[in-house]
């Protein structure tokens, strides 16, 4: 009998009749407070929801993130005396090197060494003229122009016992040339390059 009364009063219902809401069918009630319910999470899953997963998945990759960080200091944490050590040892070897580079004071030896090379080997050393330093980001190059005469063999010689030096020393932009009247004797023009390391003064 209810339901039959809720079928009549569903067919008496005239949407139209806004003035007496209260008075409408249980059954309307029920479907607009669900209409409303649904209404109410949409609006509410894409006002705040959404918003909030938008911030969850901007935090997930800053964990992300965060983790790869951790992840890189912790390995540097457990290494962190074989990297001490390692810079001990650089540190060490990038003496040794510097100590192979002269200082303003050392570069007379130098250029007597180079000529005691020449002449062990047999060279004529015409000449040995130091050129305009020139500064580099991290050192100081010292061009050293020699010009010298000799057997094929003797130049081969000096060549080679420059590499003994007890400093760096790096040859470059060589020429050799005949003489005419004697076809066994060769000039050599060759540029010498030392180096000095550069300091915070210099």
């Amino acid at each position: 009998m209810a339901f039959e009364d809720t079928l009549n009063s569903l067919r008496d219902f005239d949407i139209n009749d806004t003035d007496n809401i209260g008075n409408w069918p249980m059954a309307i009630k029920v479907i607009i407070w669900v209409i409303l319910f649904i209404a109410i999470l949409v609006g509410g899953y894409y006002l705040r929801i959404e918003e909030m997963q938008q911030q969850l998945a901007k935090e997930e990759k800053n964990e992300e993130k965060l983790r790869k960080e951790f992840e890189e200091k912790s390995f540097k944490a457990a290494n962190l005396e074989a990297y001490r050590a390692q810079m001990v040892e650089m540190e060490e070897s990038f003496g040794a090197l510097v100590s192979q580079l002269p200082s303003d004071t050392e570069v007379p030896g130098l250029l007597e060494d180079i000529t005691n090379k020449g002449l062990q080997n047999g060279l004529e050393i015409k000449s040995i003229d130091l050129q305009k330093e020139k500064a580099k980001e991290f050192y100081i190059e010292l061009p050293i122009a020699i010009s010298a005469s000799g057997s094929y063999h003797d130049l081969g010689a000096f060549i080679s016992g420059m590499a003994s030096l007890p400093r760096i020393v790096t040859l470059h932009d060589f020429e050799i040339t005949t003489k005419k009247k004697d076809g066994n004797a060769l000039d050599l023009k060759i540029t010498a390059k030392t180096y000095r390391y550069k300091d915070e003064e210099a």
